[in-house]
C-alpha cells in the first residue's frame, strides 16, 4: 500500500501490526482490516455512539479517530468484552429489561455501560443518563436501558449471596 503508515496496536488483547492509509478511521480499520463488525458506523460524525470502543480504557468515537492515532494503544471492542464475558451481566440485564430492539446502537450502549460500571460506586439514574448522552437510540426511549444498567450496578454492589434486585429497579 503506497502512502501508508505502519501501526502497532493491541486489539482485544491481541497484538496487531498493519499498514493503514493515513486518513483511515479507527472504525474502518476495525471493521475492514480486522473484521470486527460489532463496531457500527452510524453518523460518522461522533454523534450517535454506534462506533464506541475503549482506547486505553477510555470510551472514544472510533469514527472520529484515525487508526494511526491508536498506534501504541490498547483498543477493546464489543467482541473483546463479549469474548471474556466482561459484560455478560449487562447483556443479560439488557435482555431482561428489553433494552435492545433493533440492536444497532446496542454495542455502543454496552461499551458505555461497561465503562460506567467499571468506575467505583453505584451510579444514580441521572449519572447513567449522563453517561449515555453520547449514545443515540431510536427504538427504546432509554428508560429500559437505564433500568438495565441500574440493575447491574445494584447487583454488582450487593453483598455476595444477597437477592437479585431486578424487580426493584426504577423505584
Amino acid at each position: 500500500m503506497s502512502n501508508s503508515i505502519n501501526i502497532n496496536v493491541t486489539v482485544n488483547g491481541e497484538a496487531v501490526s498493519r499498514n493503514v492509509a493515513p486518513r483511515e478511521t479507527l472504525a474502518d480499520f476495525l471493521r475492514g482490516s480486522l473484521e470486527l463488525t460489532g463496531t457500527h458506523m452510524g453518523c460518522e460524525m461522533g454523534v450517535c455512539g454506534a462506533c464506541l470502543v475503549l482506547l486505553d480504557g477510555r470510551v472514544v468515537h472510533s469514527c472520529l479517530m484515525f487508526a494511526a492515532q491508536a498506534s501504541g494503544s490498547e483498543v477493546e471492542t464489543i467482541e473483546g468484552l463479549t469474548e471474556r464475558a466482561a459484560i455478560a451481566d449487562i447483556q443479560e440485564a439488557f435482555h431482561q429489561r428489553n433494552a435492545l430492539q433493533c440492536g444497532f446502537c446496542t454495542p455502543g450502549m454496552l461499551m458505555t455501560a461497561h465503562a460506567l460500571l467499571s468506575q467505583p460506586g453505584v451510579p444514580t439514574r441521572d449519572e447513567i443518563r449522563d453517561a449515555l448522552s453520547g449514545n443515540y437510540c431510536r427504538c427504546t426511549g432509554y428508560e429500559s436501558i437505564v433500568d438495565a444498567i441500574e440493575t447491574v450496578a445494584r447487583n454488582r454492589a450487593a453483598p455476595a449471596g444477597s437477592k437479585n434486585v431486578v424487580a426493584e429497579v426504577g423505584a
